[in-house]
């Protein structure tokens, strides 16, 4: 039923923002068109802005509403925070007509018809200028949660309308250029999704700090959702992967636990519905909040609300939505979706990237916003009585930031907080300015001190650090637009997945090498032996700290496997369909020995350079259950999560038979060459390989040419001594020789070459020889990839020009 006043969701379309405001018109498009397709949203109705206005006109509130804000002077905290604080009192004031109170308690007794006696209602404000794709008024007026009784809800509701008028909410309008007196106000009331029983979160249906638009992006803590959206809490993340999903490739791309160190709960017996904020247990925070099977479902919503509005509105519309787990019916809801407006508002083909100069100790670390750097003088700010001390250009350092502290915030020259997961107001207004932000590092407030000089790097993928004094750094842009692509296939070598959807924006052919050792060392810091046999590590201590890693799973196995299948995953993602090239595990022994757990399991060699390294070890029973795990979290990627673009490469492989050794230990493990498309490459790096080349090019489909250990082999020199360092050089006649017949070897025997040493990236006169002799692919570190790009297609046009 709807009345006048009063307005059900299914009978509210998205064209009816000037009627119900952004939200509202949002919930009841969810509602109306997605709950057929299994999108659930709880049921509500919507009080309309002509509810609002009705109100006023029937007060006579308008022209004291003048009086209150008529001159106001935005940039005047004091004078805001009273004029603020008398708009409220007129509209808390004027009582709620009659007619109008019958229509929203006939509402709330249609709910409760359809949801029991015991429904509680979520009193959320709409406002006609919200959700908008340029503007997103997130978080600028008020919401009351958990009510039930009529009394309450009418209350709730008058101090709704009031806050159309909180500080923040007044401001915001300012800077936007929005008209107090032609905004109105609508509220929706809806079910009580009991998430304080269970969990909550924000989701993007792109990542926020990339834009990559490939990934749904869901971050989740305990209780209700206030926490992150407010970055009181380090929530959990986790990424799903839309093509491979819309493929029935149902996994999970990447998780990363959140500290969730408390949760906001109701206050039992409070009849305001108040709330508050309780420490989570040990269990809870070591534990992630959602289930593979929740994260799946809160993808399919996210995929599903996207498309819809894609199609509604004829252009691609990434989504900002909101979700909330039910402790009572076990159901996950949808509980709001506006389009996000950061990430994809970004215009153009100008790659722009920030590179740190100079470097030093990282001061503090946390979770990074954006990618740019900044420098300037820190200044703590404790609470919101404290804002009128900052002065713009300066660094915000603080505990968590609200919506109330956003005249400030557009002030600073970057943010850094306590508290906060990268969805937390903060982030969220940190893009929104364009300027970069560390959040959730715990020791903001009592490690920086006012008026240190600091700089504040985004530049390092993940992790945002802030460094002591105003270090050196640059930005250069770069137009994508006009960037022609050179024959020459020009990849990327990369093995940290944090960076990997911002280095995908970078202009490449694909992941030339993408090294298993640094997810290893970095993501799971154990010997995989040391996992699959904790009973021979002889250290009480070392296995104390194997059973710390593996908690909550299975097997420790399992954890490796999950792992290291979804760092690799996340690089493949990135650059899907493009290939990626996965070179498996090349530690020497010394490195293995030097992981948690791995001294109980390597011999101690002279020189490791030349040991038990890459091919040698996989089929050896030494080593051959690790490569068994290696080899589960490959197939992982490839089948379960449908990154079918990732081809396998074996390093180091000395003989021919050792080739044929390995290859069928991977067949045995679930990886046979040739099926399901698998391509499996070998590094040439040994003397031999070039020697036997047309041997080795029928065991696999591509070499690529690692030019540092040809280099050593070739010319006999320890590249580790730092003695004989000045034999060491891969521009030596003898060692280009040897790179031109593995490429001539490839070529006759039709299998592709590329090289993913260091030389070209280091010596323009490499890349341009490699070049002349035919290479099909060179693969580069990131920071090289656009000058020696530019280098070889000058390259090319000199010899096409030649020609």
């Amino acid at each position: 039923m709807s009345g006048r006043y009063i307005r059900f969701f299914n009978d509210i379309h998205i064209e009816d923002v000037p009627l119900v405001g952004g939200k509202n018109a949002s919930l009841g498009e969810m509602y109306r068109e997605l709950s057929p397709q299994g999108v659930k949203v709880p049921n509500g109705f919507a009080i309309t802005s002509e509810a609002y206005r009705y109100l006023l006109d029937q007060a006579g509130a308008w022209p004291a509403l003048h009086d209150a804000l008529d001159g106001l002077d935005p940039t005047n905290v004091t004078d805001l925070a009273r004029r603020g604080a008398r708009a409220r009192e007129i509209v808390y004031g004027a009582p709620l007509p009659a007619d109008l109170q019958a229509e929203v308690l006939a509402g709330y007794a249609e709910l409760r018809r359809e949801y029991g006696e015991t429904l509680s209602v979520a009193v959320r404000s709409s406002a006609t200028a919200e959700d908008l794709p340029t503007a997103s008024f997130a978080g600028q007026q008020d919401t009351y949660l958990n009510i039930s009784g009529e009394a309450a809800l009418l209350d709730a509701c008058r101090r709704c309308f009031a806050s159309l008028f909180t500080d923040r909410a007044i401001h915001y309008r300012i800077d936007q250029g929005f008209d107090h007196f032609k905004i109105a106000l609508s509220i929706g009331i809806m079910k009580m999704v009991r998430s304080d029983k269970a969990t909550s979160g924000v989701m993007f249906s792109l990542d926020t700090e990339t834009g990559f638009r490939d990934v749904v992006f869901i971050t989740a803590s305990w209780g209700l959702g206030e926490n992150v959206v407010q970055g009181a809490v380090d929530p959990d993340e986790f990424y799903v992967f839309k093509p491979a999903f819309l493929r029935g490739k149902k996994a999970v791309l990447r998780r990363v636990l959140g500290s969730k160190k408390i949760k906001m709960i109701y206050t039992e017996g409070d009849t305001r519905h108040s709330t508050r904020n309780i420490a989570t247990h040990r269990r809870e925070q070591d534990t992630f909040c959602l289930s593979d099977a929740d994260v799946l479902t809160l993808a399919d919503y996210a995929i599903k609300v996207e498309q819809h509005y894609s199609r509604k509105m004829q252009e691609s519309r990434p989504m900002d939505m909101e979700w909330a787990k039910d402790g009572i019916d076990g159901q996950l809801y949808m509980v709001q979706a506006r389009p996000e407006t950061v990430a994809s508002q970004k215009k153009g083909q100008v790659l722009e990237e920030y590179i740190l100069d100079g470097q030093g100790p990282a001061l503090i670390q946390g979770r990074a916003i954006g990618g740019k750097i900044a420098s300037g003088p820190v200044r703590v700010i404790r609470d919101v009585k404290h804002l009128a001390d900052f002065r713009p250009g300066e660094i915000l350092v603080a505990d968590i930031t609200t919506p109330d502290w956003e005249p400030i915030m557009k002030e600073a020259a970057a943010i850094i907080t306590n508290r906060g997961g990268r969805t937390c107001h903060a982030a969220i207004i940190a893009r929104e300015l364009g300027i970069p932000a560390v959040v959730g590092t715990d020791l903001a407030t009592t490690t920086l001190k006012d008026g240190d000089s600091v700089t504040v790097s985004c530049a390092g993928g993940d992790i945002g650090s802030v460094y002591a004094g105003a270090l050196p750094f640059t930005v250069r842009h770069t137009d994508l637009a006009t960037l022609p692509r050179p024959q020459t296939q020009i990849m990327i070598n990369l093995g940290n997945p944090e960076i990997a959807f911002q280095t995908c924006m970078l202009p490449n052919d694909g992941i030339g090498l993408a090294r298993m050792e640094f997810i290893i060392s970095s993501a799971i810091k154990a010997h995989p032996m040391a996992l699959l046999h904790p009973e021979k590590v002889e250290d009480a201590h070392e296995r104390a700290a194997l059973a710390m890693l593996t908690q909550g799973y299975a097997q420790p196995a399992d954890f490796f496997v999950e792992r290291l299948s979804e760092g690799i995953g996340t690089i493949a993602a990135a650059f899907y369909p493009k290939p990626v090239v996965v070179r498996m595990s090349d530690f020497k022994t010394n490195e293995y020995a030097a992981l948690l757990g791995g001294r109980w399991f390597e011999p101690e060699e002279d020189n490791p350079m030349l040991g038990f390294r890459g091919a040698s070890r996989y089929a050896h029973p030494a080593y051959t259950e690790g490569f068994h795990l290696e080899c589960l979290a490959m197939k992982r990627v490839r089948e379960e999560m449908g990154l079918d673009n990732v081809i396998l490469m074996l390093p180091f492989v000395r003989r021919v038979k050792e080739a044929d050794d390995v290859l069928a230990k991977m067949a045995e493990f679930g990886l046979r060459r040739g099926e399901n498309g698998l391509q499996v490459y070998a590094m040439c790096e040994i003397p031999n390989n070039i020697i036997l080349i047309d041997q080795f090019a029928q065991r696999f489909d591509g070499f690529s040419i690692g030019s540092n250990d040809l280099t050593q082999l070739t010319l006999g020199v320890d590249r580790d001594s730092a003695i004989v360092a000045y034999d060491y050089d891969e521009r030596d006649d003898g060692v280009k020789e040897m790179i031109r017949l593995a490429v001539e070897g490839c070529a006759r025997n039709g299998i592709h070459s590329g090289l993913c040493g260091q030389a070209p990236s280091d010596y323009p006169e490499m890349a341009e020889f490699l070049v002349q002799i035919g290479i099909q692919s060179m693969s580069l570190n990131p920071d090289t990839v656009l000058a020696t790009t530019l280098h070889v297609l000058d390259v090319e046009k000199k010899r096409s020009g030649g020609a």
